[in-house]
């Protein structure tokens, strides 16, 4: 080797030494790279050295003399290059612990390697050689900076060091602190901090200082001693093992009963057991409190009388080492004693050995290792199963205490059986056992091997979720910080989702990776939420992150993430809002890409259902909300026919469901203008999209003009509609196809359609041996009453027959008491169409011919029509007895229904039946009520009750009996009425002589 050559005697010329020694240099130069500890003294011892080599390489060139100084610097150069490389070799092979603990020693060679060089360098006559200037001066640039260099450990080493000074000085014996030690000397020596690495690296320190140790370097392997009985303290110095053999050794060395205290141990003053024991000069000792109380007051020593002062005291650390051991042992005795009053029967005597195993364990760290090793933690979790909640309480305390900034003691408390279970039982006690328990489960939690468990224990989960709502500060705020722990885990946070704990999903869903959103996103579309945690999510956030993923190009990402705001959007809250922040478009638009598969459609058109169900109540106090805007409406109706059925069936729903909302009227109109009722009558023969065409179409024929419905509706689709009301068990479906046969025109056509297909037998099954009891009931007797309309029209007179004769005037009369006022207004009309007929159908009265001694006795006849009148073959409203009854709807609150019942009752005086009628009408008190709404909101009906006056006024007994009592309403029309209104009204004050006919004043 260079160094090797260099050490020996030089026998060639003195240039091949001086090649020698340069390559020396380099080889120290590249070698300190390789250091593991102090890197920038090196560095520095590095760059001296390497700024000699121009020298030595400019006296071989120009072949220097071997003088005596020169001579004596290549000498020094050898010896010191090879002490630095001896340090080097050390310091890149040694320990990395031991070359921490030695670091000022270490920069301390160095310092001496410099200045020996540089001393060496100023022996040199620089200004008798033939160097260059350049390098005559930078060597005496050089000499100044190697004599004023100073090299010191670095300062996280020093820091370091300090620390460990003070841990031996102070005997600070506790984990934590070696614990910390430990990482920071891994960190500044760049080891991992993992257990296993700090373990091996420490076992090879201690190898080292046993190799000092048979070098006879005692007084440095003491030193080590020391500092490795500091460090056995962290966990990751010594295994379980370890410490149990080192704690049994002392402890089955002790009595079973504690030690006495030697009187040397207690102070003179106070007669106690001393804590921190000075000796005054005399040799005398005294608790160090005491004696400077002593002292404060007087000027000598209590024993001797001689004179004292605090200065005077020194800290007798033999003694105080003495007392701690006494106590030390004590502990343990009184520790290992406790097994036995721990499983008593008596709950005093274990609340009594619990409350003081807590105060121990709080004195001392050295005391909760004493506690693990002598397994106590097993019974302490047994307690966790007391009757006694205050058992229970002070177990988790202790329990407490022992597992903090201990993971060995984590571990042992968890590898109990049944020790989590315990616990996490313990988590839904009253709040104080509670508190207690989540305390423990945080503290337990800090480990990462434990951290993976606790959210597998059944119910654990849950209870700390319910704990976050609790009214105690502590226990809330545990909870939570528990569940932030657990929250590394999906599945734990999916555990959280099931119970409504949605903060860190939520995050997830935000900022995780698209395998973790897309599980996030998968359970909010699985899971069954109320409607508060449907709404507590969007409050929190959730929308925007759908609505990202929603937009993602990974199909199943679109497929998940509508499948959540599917699920969510079932409340009637949450899918206004996400109208609102434009969740429509984008599933929209997936819906117009022809390239999107058919589940993800149907997912988004089920979306679209329930944003439409959200429409329908609104807050009348906000702004409109309209689901879809027009143009949308015209290009989502025309996919309906080109899209899968199950599609199909959803977006007629949803328009069915708008078509319910506020803004019903703009979007049937949109349909209508889209041909949307012959699309629909089309479908109304599709078994799969049937159900919801029906309905839709019921919705639009309520809006569509006749000349629509009369070109697209004949008498196949009205032979499908009955068929539809005789054979499906739908009601909804049912109620529709009634409603539609309801709002076709009133014609003859479709009224030989409906005989012909026997919708007079079906109507009438359907009303009299169904009886709907469901939702459905109302909707359903109205519109089937709605189609026996056109059964009554007074143009076809064969129609009107056969529905008299089955009977349906008694059923029209029998509504009119029972049924909805829209049921009552069509049973109305049906009564008021077939009373048209009445008059040419009454049978005159026949003139009987008698003995000419005995006159013809009169028959009696009806006395609205003066002929012979039956139900079923003049259709008479007085002999159905529906008079009186349609008298009476005149009191419903519904305009409609008014105005229908005043229609039927108006037939009955027309024509020749205007006396008899009025009469009529009189005798069932239906003036009055005519009389009476004349103050009704509605414009046409008050037209039509004031013409309705005008010709029963003309009967002069009606208009004395009832002209009064009109009179106020009158004047009030007069003044308060409409343009049309008015001149009825004066006309008929003119006609009861209140005013004089003036038809130019209105």
């Amino acid at each position: 080797m260079v160094l090797d050559a260099i050490s020996c005697p030089p026998f060639g010329s003195f240039a091949d030494l001086l090649s020698q020694t340069i390559e020396g240099i380099i080889e120290v130069v590249r070698t300190s790279r390789n250091v593991l500890i102090e890197k920038k003294s090196f560095a520095e011892l590095s760059s001296y050295l390497d700024r000699l080599i121009p020298l030595l390489k400019e006296l071989k060139q120009k072949d220097a003399r071997d003088s005596e100084a020169l001579k004596n610097l290549i000498e020094v150069l050898n010896h010191e290059t090879k002490r630095a490389q001896e340090l080097i070799t050390e310091c890149s092979e040694k320990n990395k612990f031991y070359l921490l603990m030695n670091c000022r020693l270490i920069a301390k060679r160095m310092q001496n390697i410099t200045r020996e060089i540089g001393q060496a360098l100023c022996c040199i006559p620089l200004a008798s050689l033939d160097i260059s200037s350049g390098i005559e001066a930078e060597i005496t640039q050089l000499v100044n900076s190697m004599h004023a260099a100073e090299f010191r450990a670095a300062v996280v080493e020093e820091q370091i060091l300090e620390r460990i000074e003070l841990g031996i000085q102070e005997r600070n014996v506790d984990r934590s602190y070696a614990n910390n030690l430990l990482v920071s000397i891994a960190e500044a020596i760049g080891i991992s901090t993992e257990q296993a690495v700090l373990k091996k690296e420490f076992e090879e320190f201690k190898k080292e200082i046993e190799n000092e140790r048979l070098r006879k370097d005692h007084a440095e392997a003491m030193q080590m001693e020391q500092i490795i009985a500091l460090l056995e303290r962290a966990d990751a110095a010594s295994t379980r093992e370890d410490k149990e053999k080192k704690y049994f050794t002392i402890r089955k060395s002790l009595a079973s009963h504690p030690f006495e205290p030697l009187e040397a141990f207690c102070c003179p003053i106070t007669k106690e057991v001393m804590k921190d024991p000075v000796e005054t000069p005399s040799g005398h000792t005294f608790e160090r409190s005491a004696i400077e109380k002593w002292l404060a007051e007087k000027n000598f020593c209590p024993l001797t009388s001689t004179p004292l002062d605090t200065s005077m005291l020194r800290p007798n650390k033999t003694l105080r080492q003495s007392i701690e051991e006494w106590r030390d042992r004590n502990t343990m005795i009184t520790i290992a004693s406790m097994k036995s009053r721990l499983s008593s029967e008596e709950e005093g005597e274990v609340l009594d050995c619990l409350q003081e195993l807590k105060e121990l364990c709080e004195k001392r760290e050295i005391h909760r290792e004493w506690v693990v090793l002598e397994d106590h933690i097993p019974m302490l979790v047994n307690l966790l199963s007391a009757k006694s909640r205050e058992i229970i309480s002070r177990s988790l305390l202790v329990l407490h205490i022992l597992a903090k900034d201990s993971d060995e003691c984590k571990e042992s408390i968890v590898k109990v059986d049944n020790a989590m279970e315990s616990i996490v039982r313990s988590l839904g006690r009253r709040i104080g056992v509670g508190k207690l328990a989540v305390g423990l489960l945080l503290e337990l939690a800090k480990s990462e091997s434990i951290r993976d468990c606790i959210g597998e224990v059944q119910g654990c989960i849950f209870y700390l979720v319910n704990l976050t709502r609790s009214d105690d500060n502590q226990a809330s705020r545990d909870a939570r910080d528990v569940l932030k722990n657990l929250s590394f885990s999906d599945d734990n946070v999916i555990q959280m989702v099931k119970a409504n704990y949605f903060k860190y999903l939520l995050q997830r869903l935000s900022s995780g990776s698209d395998d973790v959103k897309m599980r996030m996103a998968k359970t909010l579309g699985e899971m069954e939420f109320t409607d508060h945690n449907k709404s507590s999510l969007f409050e929190e956030g959730v929308l925007d992150s759908l609505l990202n993923l929603v937009s993602h190009g990974n199909l199943e990402m679109k497929m998940v993430a509508v499948k959540a705001i599917l699920n969510l959007s079932s409340l009637t809250k949450n899918g206004q809002e996400m109208i609102r922040q434009g969740a429509v478009r984008p599933l929209l638009d997936i819906l117009y890409c022809h390239t999107s598969q058919q589940n993800l459609c149907e997912l988004v058109a089920e979306t679209i259902v329930h944003l439409a169900l959200s429409t329908i109540r609104q807050d009348s106090s906000e702004m409109e909300l309209s689901l879809l805007e027009s143009k949308d409406t015209r290009q989502l109706f025309s996919l309906i026919h080109l899209t899968w059925p199950a599609v199909q069936q959803r977006l007629l729903q949803a328009f069915y469901t708008i078509c319910q909302s506020p803004s019903a009227t703009t979007v049937q109109e949109l349909l209508n203008e889209c041909c949307a009722v012959q699309i629909l009558v089309q479908l109304c023969d599709n078994h799969e999209v049937r159900v919801n065409a029906v309905k839709l179409l019921c919705c639009l024929i309520e809006k569509c003009n006749e000349a629509t419905i009369t070109e697209h509706v004949g008498q196949k689709t009205v032979q499908t509609l009955l068929r539809i009301i005789e054979d499906s068990e739908n009601e909804e479906e049912v109620a529709s196809a009634l409603g539609i046969i309801a709002n076709l025109p009133m014609s003859t056509p479709v009224s030989n359609w409906l005989l012909e297909g026997d919708g007079l037998r079906i109507m009438l099954r359907f009303l009299r041996s169904k009886k709907p009891n469901g939702p459905c009931k109302d909707q359903l007797i109205e519109n089937a009453v709605g189609a026996l309309c056109h059964f009554t029209v007074p143009a076809n007179r064969t129609s009107q027959q056969k529905a008299a004769e089955a009977d349906v005037i008694p059923l029209l009369v029998q509504l009119l008491e029972s049924g909805t006022s829209l049921t009552k207004r069509r049973a109305a009309i049906s009564l008021s169409q077939l009373s048209e007929s009445s008059s040419d159908l009454c049978r005159p009265i026949p003139k009987h011919r008698m003995c000419w001694c005995f006159p013809a006795l009169p028959e009696a006849g009806c006395p609205v029509h003066r002929g012979i009148c039956a139900v079923r073959t003049s259709f008479c409203l007085l002999e159905a007895g529906a008079v009186g009854l349609l008298v009476k709807v005149l009191g419903e609150p519904d305009p409609g229904a008014c105005e229908a019942s005043l229609d039927a009752l108006l037939t009955l005086v027309e024509g020749d039946g205007l006396h008899g009628g009025s009469k009529v009408l009189d005798e069932e008190r239906a003036i009055p009520s005519m009389i009476k709404l004349l103050g009704s909101s509605s414009p046409r009906l008050q037209e039509k009750i004031l013409t309705s006056l005008e010709k029963i006024f003309q009967v002069p007994e009606i208009k004395q009996k009832h002209g009064p009592s009109a009179q106020m309403p009158l004047v009030d029309l007069t003044q308060r009425g409409s343009t049309q209104i008015k001149p009825l009204a004066g006309r008929i004050l003119a006609q009861l002589n209140v005013l004089h006919e003036q038809p130019s004043y209105f």
